[in-house]
């Protein structure tokens, strides 16, 4: 079984913020995939999918970001799930808008959410996929900029990076973690070169 995980903050507020892009990537996915009705468990929101044969769960953690660890933590245990079988999806501040960027394992890089994880599982060893929001304008605190909309230019930078990050969740599910960041660790302009 595959635990794919969206970070983002629980909420209308917090809708169609910079911040849940981990939200909206699995409600893409789930709508793609058919996926079975969500349900309330593991502090967060749970549907199922079939993915590459593979079963898998959508793990939406309903805790607020900065909490996301213990959402994350409780669906592992109950299900056994290896850490090569969890893959997060994030936004990130340090990479551009829509740039998509996944790793095998490492640090958090200052994503509260990832670093939460990380502390909950006691382990680095799980894949996931940044997804760039872009750096905060001159002038901006952090967190009202990630507590914020896209702007309009980046609207459309962004329903790609969406469409490529479902596209790299199959990627991982089918053919491995190495193949995925092969594919989707390159520029937008590179892969359309």
């Amino acid at each position: 079984m595959k635990l794919i995980v969206g970070l983002g903050n629980p909420g209308r507020k917090y809708a169609g913020t910079r911040h849940n892009i981990g939200f909206d990537v699995l409600a893409e996915l789930g709508r793609k995939l058919a996926a079975s009705a969500a349900k309330s468990r593991f502090q967060g929101e749970v549907a199922e999918v079939e993915l590459q044969g593979l079963k898998a769960l959508l793990l939406t953690p309903t805790t607020f970001m900065n909490d996301s660890g213990a959402s994350v933590l409780a669906a592992r245990d109950f299900y056994k799930i290896a850490s090569e079988d969890i893959f997060v999806i994030c936004d990130d501040m340090n990479l551009p808008v829509g740039k998509l960027r996944v790793r095998a394992a490492g640090s958090a890089g200052g994503q509260k959410g990832l670093e939460n994880i990380i502390s909950r599982l006691g382990s680095q060893d799980f894949a996931r996929l940044r997804i760039g929001i872009g750096s905060a304008p001159p002038g901006w605190a952090w967190p009202d900029y990630v507590l914020g909309k896209f702007t309009e230019d980046d609207i459309p930078l962004m329903r790609q990076a969406i469409d490529r990050a479902c596209e790299a969740v199959a990627v991982w599910a089918r053919e491995g973690i190495q193949a995925c960041m092969n594919k989707f660790n390159i520029s937008v302009k590179q892969s359309e070169d």
